[in-house]
């Protein structure tokens, strides 16, 4: 037997020992940070915050504050609907006799409660956005129809103008923004044509935001100076000398209000003028909501307005192009392929250097190739292809250009009178003289790099409320149905009489988006096998514009 050990095992070893345990600790802990730093730093960094050296910085910090603002409330909302329904659950799991009864008015009022949320969501917007453009009308003494110098024409919507002329003694002036994208022949051009009818301001916003596809590695000051030629705004002091004279002589304070379509810089011209990002700028379309009061001085106050609202009865082209809708709602391929329906081939070829094509599916293939946009399994992403061309035909970087008619003719809403009228008040020697030196300080594209493309005219749109009707909408959907079957039983052989009498009677939108979908159809029998796997889902559709902008 072992004799019980009254005193506790000696923790001494040798010194050779404890030194090898020593160092064998310290590889371990070698180790440790090696993974550490390969792993990278665990701590969450905090927040640097908005630096001093940036512009807007007071604006930014609202922006963020209200944003908190707006999250925390919609925090306390949730909670507050959570516990009301708790609540509601409650009671009816008290009241067993009563739980038949009570249960079916409960879903019927969250029922209704839900479609009323959808119909304001559908509805409220647009018109709101008629609401407001009324109100800009009426309260401005000028108004100023902001117009993208790569298709004026097809900016200008003969409604608007004749409710301005209704309006009474309201003057209205035309600003030829984004002048810098179109070869200066071509601007002169459609200068002399627009100034018969109205005055007419030659314009070239200051843009914040860069192109990320034309990030080069400069030096500081090579980089400073890119930064301040984007910034400079063209025009700035003609519009500005030709406000204060209308001013003076008619001897009150004005306000100018700010009109156009979608995406064509409304905003960025009154950020310009007041050389600060008041009004808020963005690639997306629609961004500006409700008219915004900005005083320019004490004499002068500028108005910003939503946009337009496109008539569902214009062309496929025009819908894609000025409807206020993002491309997720818009179907990329057929609003992409009208779009370049409209453009000259050849100059599309060179200036995206693309081989030739027969039809806008073998661009589109051709073009995500050049991009590098795949699908998994290698194909090209033809719907991504056509995403990006509608971007940036209607974003401010690509330079195309139309030609303005042989012959002027004054529209129907204009007369002679009227042209006078309207021109009365305004310096317009001093105006020619100062779009002469815009012309001048602008870099304009040559006529080799730019894209030829055929405007489609006016641009129809909707100023009144009772103009949104929704029962016509349901109709259309129908209508959309009873063609989508129509041309299953055509794939079929079989064809039924009725649908021939009904094709015969259809609205000219309807016409041009079926057109568009037969141009779709006879892409796909010519199309490669990779690119028919992507459109089977949209073979039954036939798609009309006028569903999403209306």
């Amino acid at each position: 037997m072992k004799r019980p050990k009254l005193k506790k095992a000696s923790k001494r070893m040798t010194c050779h020992k404890r030194y090898k345990i020593q160092k064998k600790v310290r590889e371990h802990h070698r180790k440790l940070r090696k993974e550490a730093k390969k792993r990278g730093r665990k701590k969450p960094r905090k927040d640097p915050g908005v630096p001093n050296s940036a512009p807007f910085k007071e604006a930014l910090l609202r922006e963020a504050e209200l944003r908190k603002q707006q999250l925390e409330e919609l925090k306390q909302q949730q909670k507050l609907d959570r516990q009301n329904e708790r609540n509601k659950k409650r009671k009816l799991e008290t009241d067993p006799d009563v739980k038949l009864s009570n249960t079916e008015p409960v879903t019927e009022e969250l029922g209704q409660r839900k479609a009323k949320k959808a119909k304001t969501s559908k509805q409220n917007p647009k018109r709101l956005y008629c609401q407001e453009l009324k109100k800009v009308i009426e309260a401005s003494d000028v108004v100023l129809e902001v117009l993208d110098a790569r298709d004026p024409l097809g900016c200008r919507c003969p409604q608007v103008e004749e409710a301005i002329i209704r309006g009474g003694q309201k003057k209205l002036v035309l600003v030829l923004n984004k002048s810098d994208l179109v070869p200066k022949e071509n601007l002169e051009n459609w200068l002399s044509y627009l100034n018969k009818e109205l005055p007419t301001v030659v314009f070239k916003a200051s843009t914040q935001q860069k192109d990320k596809r034309k990030r080069i590695k400069l030096v500081k000051v090579k980089k400073k100076a890119a930064l301040s030629k984007s910034e400079v705004c063209v025009g700035k002091q003609g519009l500005w000398k030709l406000l204060e004279g209308f001013q003076k002589t008619s001897g009150k304070a004005i306000h100018v209000g700010v009109i156009g379509f979608p995406n064509v810089g409304k905003s960025s011209v009154i950020n310009s003028l007041k050389q600060e990002q008041i009004c808020s700028v963005g690639v997306s379309m629609g961004l500006t909501r409700c008219m915004q009061l900005v005083p320019l001085d004490k004499q002068i106050t500028i108005i910003d307005s939503p946009c337009f609202i496109v008539s569902p009865l214009n062309s496929a082209p025009a819908l894609a192009l000025r409807s206020p809708a993002s491309i997720e709602v818009v179907r990329p391929l057929e609003a992409a392929s009208a779009i370049l329906s409209q453009a000259d081939a050849q100059q599309v070829v060179l200036k995206f250097t693309v081989p030739v094509f027969t039809n806008s599916l073998e661009f589109f293939t051709s073009f995500a190739q050049r991009r590098g946009l795949h699908q998994k399994g290698g194909s090209p992403n033809v719907e991504g292809a056509a995403k990006v061309l509608w971007s940036e035909w209607t974003g401010a970087f690509l330079g195309y250009y139309c030609h303005p008619p042989a012959s002027w003719t004054p529209p129907p809403h204009f007369n002679e009178s009227i042209v006078t009228d309207m021109k009365w008040g305004f310096d317009l020697e001093e105006l020619e003289k100062n779009n002469a030196h815009s012309i001048q300080a602008i870099k304009s594209p040559h006529l080799a790099s730019s894209i030829l493309f055929q405007s489609s005219g006016l641009t129809n749109g909707v100023i009144d409320e009772n103009d949104i009707p929704e029962e016509l909408l349901k109709q259309k959907k129908q209508k959309q149905e009873q063609e989508s079957y129509e041309y299953v039983k055509m794939d079929q052989g079989i064809v039924d009489e009725e649908g021939d009498d009904e094709s015969l009677a259809m609205s000219p939108a309807e016409e041009a988006c079926e057109t568009l979908s037969e141009k779709s159809r006879a892409d796909k029998q010519s199309a490669p096998s990779f690119v028919l796997d992507k459109m089977t889902e949209e073979e039954d559709d036939v798609y009309d514009f006028s569903t999403d902008y209306v």
